[in-house]
């Protein structure tokens, strides 16, 4: 298994370009089964979740060719060879679960695997399934997998009892070709679900209200092929944000979407470092003086978000002062705590608030990445820590991250990557 040596690196400077969002390309993937026609995707991530999905579509009946040089991908599914997703691959990446709904929608019928992906915590696909059974499938359960049937899905009025992200998808990419309209209410509103409605309308689809709380979608009878440009990534632009931050570095950041981290950039603000840019472009400079702690809740969309609660906490415990994080979003999703104690960090957990006393001396260890995100944390952490960082279980950084590692050094970083 692969690991990251990474040591006390000083103040990071320079530039970094954001690749392609992970959590947007994957549904669109999933979507480009809807059409037998072929489709281009551009500014792809060379990512691990990538090629897992590259596999699951090919194993459908899809055809993939992959430009990694370029970041692109051709998809096309002239036939649907197989409606089950296998456990072997679904097992890598809960993302897996996209799938069902195109396949529903295009053949009448999908099986899937349960799914894995990163212990975060309970990720249960009802909601995915509520959707569908509205739409008039029929659900069964057993054996670890999920089948879902219907001779036609008709459009329906559906609540999600949570604003779920990869419901939302699912039940949108199923409804794109049910008959009749489909309202989704208390539906997730971050860019990725627009990125996916902005697809699936370049192939023909009739989709409203992506990005606000209620979705309508027209059925439409069949979908045709589309080219399209992935969003950057927005919790990449945080992570490097916060490895400036956490280094007192200066770093432009390049391919973002300043909206879309505004959660994070308000926070970071309020610790002291300075955010400017424009276009698609900003800096983050915290080399200007000493900082303050402040307080973090994550939140669905537009709040801050769960996917950059290890690294800002990572941050934290590097500037004086008590702060304190809550998470509302994923009740396991502290697992990176124990290992940023090791370190030195001084962080205590009562439930769903994490407690930091920060300015403590960090040192490097031997610590070990539990999911993506938490890996990341540890990262930045040893970019910040007195001495060596050894961090075992790396997969999960590439999992999400495109050349973390290069971009890193880039910034003069002092990492590398070993084989144990």
């Amino acid at each position: 298994m692969a690991k990251f040596i990474i040591k006390q690196s000083g103040a990071l400077s320079g530039e970094v370009e954001v690749s392609g969002s992970k959590n947007a390309v994957l549904p669109i993937m999933a979507a480009a089964l809807l059409t037998e026609d072929g489709c281009e995707l551009n500014d792809v991530p060379a990512l691990r979740d990538v090629d897992v999905m590259c596999g699951l579509l090919r194993s459908i009946g899809s055809e993939v060719g992959e430009d990694y040089g370029g970041n692109r991908l051709l998809l096309q599914t002239r036939d649907i060879g197989s409606v089950e997703a296998p456990y072997e691959l679904v097992k890598k990446m809960r993302a897996s679960i996209l799938v069902m709904g195109p396949l529903l929608a295009r053949t009448g019928k999908a099986r899937i695997s349960l799914p894995g992906g990163c212990a975060i915590g309970a990720r249960p696909i009802n909601l995915h399934l509520k959707g569908f059974r509205a739409l008039g499938a029929a659900i069964e359960e057993g054996n670890g997998f999920v089948e879902a049937t219907a001779d036609r899905l008709h459009g329906s009025n559906i609540y999600l009892d949570f604003p779920s992200v990869g419901a939302t998808e699912n039940i949108m990419m199923a409804a794109v070709l049910a008959e009749g309209v489909t309202i989704l209410e208390n539906v997730a509103e971050e860019p990725e679900i627009v990125d996916l409605a902005n697809f699936l309308n370049k192939m023909g689809a009739r989709i409203k209200g992506a990005g606000t709380d209620t979705i309508k979608i027209e059925g439409v009878g069949s979908l045709k092929g589309a080219r399209h440009s992935v969003i950057p990534d927005r919790i990449e632009t945080g992570t490097f944000m916060i490895a400036a931050a956490i280094t007192r570095g200066s770093v432009v950041i390049r391919n973002v979407v300043p909206d879309h981290v505004k959660p994070v950039a308000a926070k970071l603000r309020e610790c002291g470092v300075s955010i400017d840019g424009g276009g698609d472009s900003m800096r983050v400079d915290a080399s200007g003086g000493r900082l303050v702690s402040t307080d973090v809740k994550t939140l669905p969309y537009p709040g801050f978000p769960t996917d950059m609660q290890s690294q800002f906490m990572a941050f934290l415990a590097t500037v004086e002062g008590p702060s304190v994080v809550i998470e509302t979003v994923f009740e396991n999703r502290y697992m990176h705590i124990g290992e940023l104690n090791r370190m030195g960090a001084s962080i205590k957990i009562e439930g769903s608030i994490a407690m930091i006393e920060g300015g403590r001396l960090m040192r490097g260890a031997q610590v070990l990445a539990t999911d993506l995100r938490a890996g990341a944390a540890l990262a930045l952490a040893g970019l910040a820590a007195e001495g060596s960082t050894e961090i075992s279980e790396i997969y999960h950084i590439e999992r999400g991250y495109s050349d973390f590692m290069g971009k890193l050094r880039g910034l003069g970083a002092n990492i590398s990557r070993i084989e144990d």
